[in-house]
């Protein structure tokens, strides 16, 4: 099979999934182009290891990066459209057609990433990464620019943060035209269907991690008594790291032998600084910045417990199962998470860890309390955490599966397995 994925960005080191899946799918023997359709990151000086491994950016188209500047956006723009006019006049005046794209025309957003595709291109699956790129699959599609089945996966911003942007029908013709929908969490594919999707079209598919890469250890307290505590993600709102910094401050004073790790960088960074000074933890809470892979499994083999403390965003944005959780969990790290998005669905409170209420500071400090004093069931949370990790996110399993379902649908027979999970 030719397969093409349509991100916004490639590569991007938060988005480690997205690498998993394109990854698995050229090893299972598919040819496989990659969009990036709002051009080039900024910063890819560290990239994940796969990225170089399958020397994934010269399988890499990009747009033309759009300028935020409106002026000089305008000018590059239609620059850009001269130029690449005679390749399909038709298409380019299309492109601009302000009544059929609206404000993807009136951004430019619509020639911009677009003009990959004035040569035709075809494919048996367009896998568009996101639902808010499965728009423009589907009017690339009927522009006749590209051809192939389409599949639209709904994976966190696109399904919550979206919504109250552009309003509850604004997916109206992604569920009508594109031939398939995956969902990574039971979550966000109840709010898909909730808003029109046919539930005959959709499919869980979580996000898949190689467990291979993050080995298992059963967890004790530690010899010199130092509890050392960690969170990966983004310094964004959604990942509610505030909160678990003033849970420290909270803890602290009562158990004063702490170490709190924060792997992952942001716009929020500035912020947490001053908040760390302000509550006088820093002694105790490191910014770590941004971490490949084996990094991040170096940090996390010496930690007790794990927090990811996701809320809902201001804007409505949520989170699916997080990637960073599975990770600590098949290290058999403990952990502390909310009750938020997909999250309970990966989480078995008490069990594998505890699931707390969103942005509160006072129940993650109850939970880190209990569970530094209590190190007696860090050894059989880590292990149930482990055993749901490797049953229902292996990558390799996931992977196959996607290889599976990419071939029913180009042969018009999508396994009933599929269909009977979404009735």
């Amino acid at each position: 099979m030719k397969v093409a994925f349509f991100v916004a960005h490639f590569p991007v080191l938060s988005e480690p999934f997205i690498v998993n899946q394109i990854v698995g799918t050229i090893e299972r023997g598919h040819e496989v182009d990659i969009y990036s359709l709002d051009g080039r990151p900024t910063n890819i000086s560290k990239v994940h290891p796969l990225v170089e491994q399958y020397q994934l950016i010269e399988r890499t188209i990009y747009a033309p990066t759009r300028p935020n500047n409106e002026l000089w956006r305008w000018v590059k723009g239609l620059s850009l459209l001269l130029l690449n006019f005679p390749k399909n006049p038709a298409v380019c005046l299309q492109l601009m057609n302000t009544s059929r794209y609206v404000s993807q025309a009136k951004s430019l957003k619509m020639l911009y990433r677009a003009l990959p595709f004035l040569e035709k291109k075809s494919y048996d699956i367009i896998h568009c990464q996101f639902s808010t790129l499965g728009v423009f699959g589907v009017w690339f599609r009927q522009l006749g620019l590209i051809e192939g089945k389409l599949i639209s996966t709904f994976r966190g911003a696109d399904i919550s943060k979206f919504l109250p942007k552009w309003g509850e029908k604004v997916y109206q013709e992604l569920f009508q035209e594109t031939d398939y929908f995956l969902a990574n969490c039971e979550f966000f594919k109840n709010k898909a269907v909730a808003l029109g999707c046919d539930a005959n079209k959709i499919h869980v598919h979580g996000s898949g991690i190689d467990c291979s890469k993050f080995f298992f250890k059963e967890r004790y307290f530690p010899n010199d008594g130092i509890i050392r505590i960690a969170t990966t993600g983004r310094l964004v709102e959604k990942k509610g790291i505030e909160y678990v910094i003033k849970a420290i401050a909270q803890v602290a004073k009562h158990h004063p032998h702490l170490e709190y790790n924060i792997i992952g960088d942001g716009e929020l960074k500035e912020h947490f600084q001053q908040l760390i000074a302000d509550l006088n933890l820093n002694h105790i809470v490191k910014l770590l910045g941004w971490k490949q892979q084996k990094e991040i499994v170096e940090v996390l083999d010496k930690c007790h417990i794990f927090v990811a403390p996701s809320v809902t965003g201001k804007d409505g944005n949520q989170d699916a199962p997080v990637n960073t959780l599975k990770e600590a969990m098949a290290m058999g790290l403990p952990v502390i998470s909310t009750r938020h998005g997909g999250i309970p669905e990966l989480v078995e409170d008490g069990v594998s860890g505890f699931l707390v209420p969103e942005r509160d500071a006072d129940a993650i400090a109850t939970k880190l309390t209990y569970l530094i004093t209590h190190p007696e069931v860090w050894e059989a949370m880590g292990e149930s955490g482990r055993a749901c990790v490797a049953e229902k996110y292996d990558m390799n399993k996931l992977n196959d599966e996607l290889v599976d379902i990419y071939q029913q649908i180009v042969h018009n027979q999508l396994a009933q397995k599929y269909l009977v999970k979404t009735r």
